[in-house]
């Protein structure tokens, strides 16, 4: 061995320690890790995954993530629930008419949320669906021994409608025209608890991470090894599991996706088949060619709001309102020969 390539091998071990002590001494000991965590919420299940280069940080706090998440999520159901006899939504449809009701400012915001929606949907989406939800067997009254009526379809009909609930901010109340008007915010409700967990996450410093809760998802930045965060939309066939196509979420211009769909909630009655989803309008369940829209938004609220306005709209009227709104969208339909997907134009490729 010459001399210079001994002194070089003599040299190299040095080298290397003087490396590691200067990386122990720049980065420390953390190592990046990604946290994940479960549970239940609003009849359906939620999870959370967050990636840090802050590994020894993140799994620290994971407990303390978890339940934060948790008591926000109660907090939420408390607020919005329906099947909660004792939530401000119950109780405000359980109140009289023309007198203000008070409630929180999520509540409030969601609402505001809803109208607007409703609004920009031409009543295609209604917060005030609750009356026919019940009627048609979807909501905490449980399933009618026969199908409705045009009487009683035509009573409910006469209590909803955007302009029967009035919001106002400061304080914040709802009030109603008619004592027989209810609100039912389980088509938003979901969507508004991703992005509270979002932005519980983002204020805790968080910036990588996705939330998802009964298929409402929205992500931030990346995952591991700055990869981004890839979503399937699912085949909409009921009791299979299988994937239509993946969709790799733009986190930068907007990282919610919500789907809804007719495939799973149902039933059916001397042959004919009741989708869950009522169409305001006619105070009846769907029976178009749709069954399933994924909307992708910078807000889950707002993108689980849309989806089901445009389930109830239609493979059509539901593809141009989303058009003329510049909103990115798959829209899954049946076709004579299976299923037809037509994405909006500002839907990834």
């Amino acid at each position: 061995m010459s001399a210079p390539l001994l002194r070089l091998t003599r040299f190299l071990p040095f080298a290397v320690v003087a490396a590691a002590l200067f990386y122990l001494a720049f980065f420390g000991n953390e190592r990046p890790a990604t946290l994940a965590f479960r549970g239940e919420t609003m009849g359906t299940t939620y999870e959370v995954k967050v990636y840090s280069a802050e590994g020894s940080k993140l799994q620290a706090a994971q407990q303390e993530l978890k339940q934060q998440a948790d008591r926000l999520l109660e907090t939420i159901n408390d607020q919005m629930s329906t099947w909660w006899p004792d939530s401000e939504l119950s109780r405000f449809n359980r109140a009289a008419g023309d007198e203000p009701f008070e409630v929180s400012p999520a509540t409030a915001l969601v609402v505001q949320e809803a109208i607007r929606v409703s609004r920009l949907s031409g009543g295609a989406f209604d917060p005030t669906v609750g009356p026919l939800v019940n009627l048609w067997s979807f909501g905490p009254e449980g399933r009618p021994e026969e199908i409705p009526d045009d009487e009683q379809i035509a009573e409910a009909r006469s209590s909803i409608g955007t302009d029967m609930v009035e919001v106002n901010d400061d304080p914040p109340t709802l009030t109603k025209r008619s004592s027989a008007t209810e609100l039912d915010l389980s088509a938003i409700a979901k969507g508004y608890g991703v992005d509270a967990i979002g932005e519980l996450l983002l204020d805790r410093g968080y910036d990588n991470w996705l939330v998802e809760i009964g298929g409402e998802i929205r992500a931030s930045g990346f995952k591991k090894n700055s990869d981004p965060w890839v979503i399937a939309v699912e085949k909409p066939v009921a009791g299979e599991r299988a994937i239509e196509q993946v969709v790799e979420l733009p986190t930068a211009s907007g990282g919610a996706m919500a789907t809804s769909g007719d495939y799973r909630n149902f039933f059916e009655q001397d042959g004919v088949r009741y989708s869950h989803t009522i169409d305001p309008r006619t105070g009846r369940p769907i029976s178009h060619r749709l069954v399933s829209v994924s909307v992708i938004h910078k807000s889950c609220m707002t993108a689980d709001a849309l989806a089901t306005a445009v389930m109830v709209l239609g493979p059509d009227e539901g593809y141009n309102l989303l058009e003329s709104e510049g909103v990115a969208a798959l829209l899954i339909s049946r076709g004579e020969d299976g299923f037809v997907t037509r994405a909006t134009s500002t839907f990834p490729r």
